[in-house]
């Protein structure tokens, strides 16, 4: 099998597993209008909502897939949606005709952001309980709608304030609970503050997985469910990692009366405000691998899923990936080959130096140089990581192919694959070499999918 026919079966699988979780796709497959019923059947759980008992049906969402699940419940409803506004990440529009959008800034939020926020708050704040509120949620809605606290003790903090938190914790060593239990904190929306806005109106929060392992209360900072954590916990983190005198004094003054009972605290489980709050999981990365896969058997291959979790940094998992495509061509009964191995999740990268990639960029130039020092079987073992949301990294990849034919046109070229691993450059590597995956643009994101195919 030639490398370019092995590259066009990885690119097909990925493309699969991206149709699956296309969100105008899940909408228009998952929600039927039938008469006044709104059916919302997602395979594993099913609601129905009577339209009727409502006088305004208001969309509103946040996150880079939204313009696309706006399109696909736009088509759906029609005219019956009376109003919506949704915040999307710069360049993540669709043409819509009912619903209102808003750009902002992700990873990092930015004024758009904070004006998105505050143009859907005050735009949902009035709704009642006549009201039904169609709420489309996605991977970086809490970046591109972002309301730092602003409310009771008379205390408001800035963005340069919540960035300049988000900076300290990054550098502390904070695990992402530790984080979120803080960001959750220091905003209007997250950490179900949000829902605690809709109430009394009924809301209908249909919600894309980015998260690993699909925790509710963890897609964009969990803005419409309950929320475990308290003051208390923050003040505890803040110890831990000696923050105290790192942190913004404004910050401090408000976690500190939080810890106190001066200050409400965010929504906890079992309050009234989520009786009118349903939450619906309609997206995750296992949908896109179940039908990555049955893409793969279609075109001739076996296939083996082997985890939607996948965790780690990323430069140490491409050796997992790189032993094992050794291990099927020296073990394995070759006559069952072409064998397609596919995974997903969400890994890691420790920067090293200041050059340009992301972690499924890195990840690929970590198996890239692994096959190319020990060469053996090397050159029927192709492999791709890659971002179902199209941006990997701050760059305009999805991810990058890895295979011996793209390390000898580097080796050729001059190319040390280590060196630019050191330099967390492997954007540039790939470049020059080939190898990147640009999709552009997908309009959903549920983590990232690696693809390894073992061909005869």
């Amino acid at each position: 099998m030639k490398d370019q026919k092995a590259i066009s079966i990885i690119e097909s699988v990925f493309k699969a597993g991206l149709m699956r979780v296309d969100p105008l796709n899940m909408m228009k497959k998952q929600i039927k209008l039938k008469g006044d019923k709104l059916v919302i059947d997602t395979g594993t759980e099913k609601h129905t909502v009577n339209l009727g008992k409502f006088e305004r049906i208001i969309v509103t969402g946040m996150g880079k897939a939204s313009a696309r699940m706006a399109l696909g419940l736009e088509e759906i409803l029609g005219d019956r949606i009376n109003n919506g506004i949704i915040a999307v990440k710069y360049g993540h529009t669709e043409n819509l005709k009912y619903i209102k959008l808003m750009e902002a800034g992700h990873p990092v939020p930015d004024e758009g952001s904070i004006n998105a926020a505050n143009t859907i708050l005050g735009f949902i704040k009035n709704a009642g309980k006549n009201d039904l509120i169609i709420n489309l949620i996605s991977g970086g809605g809490s970046a591109v709608m972002c309301s730092p606290y602003t409310g009771a003790g008379g205390i408001s903090i800035s963005l340069e304030e919540k960035q300049a938190v988000s900076k300290t914790l990054l550098a502390c060593g904070a695990d992402i609970h530790e984080i979120n239990c803080i960001r959750k904190h220091l905003s209007n929306v997250k950490g179900g503050r949000l829902a605690e806005i809709m109430y009394p109106a009924q809301s209908v929060n249909l919600i894309l997985s980015d998260v690993v392992g699909d925790n509710l209360d963890a897609i964009a900072s969990g803005a419409t469910v309950p929320d475990s954590t308290t003051f208390s916990d923050v003040i505890e983190i803040v110890h831990r990692y000696n923050l105290g005198n790192k942190l913004p004094a404004k910050v401090m003054n408000l976690f500190n009366a939080g810890a106190e009972g001066k200050i409400p605290d965010t929504p906890k489980p079992g309050s009234d405000i989520f009786k009118s709050s349903l939450n619906i999981l309609i997206g995750t990365n296992h949908h896109a691998l179940l039908a990555a896969a049955a893409e793969a058997e279609k075109l001739g291959c076996r296939t083996e899923i082997l985890t939607s979790v996948l965790t780690g940094e990323a430069r140490e998992i491409a050796h997992f990936f790189a032993a094992m495509g050794r291990d099927v061509c020296q073990w394995r009964d070759q006559s069952k080959l072409p064998l397609c191995i596919i995974a997903g999740g969400e890994t890691t990268v420790t920067l090293k130096g200041d050059g340009l990639g992301g972690r499924n960029q890195e990840m690929s130039l970590s198996f890239l140089n692994n096959i190319g020092k020990s060469q053996k079987s090397a050159e029927r073992i192709f492999f791709l990581s890659a971002g179902t949301d199209g941006n990997d990294g701050p760059t305009d990849a999805a991810g990058a192919f890895a295979s011996l034919d793209i390390y000898n046109r580097g080796k050729e070229l001059g190319l040390d694959p280590e060196k630019y691993i050191t330099a967390s450059d492997s954007y540039h590597y790939f470049e020059q070499a080939g190898g990147l995956f640009k999709t552009g643009p997908t309009g959903t994101n549920v983590c990232d999918i690696q693809i390894m195919l073992i061909v005869q």
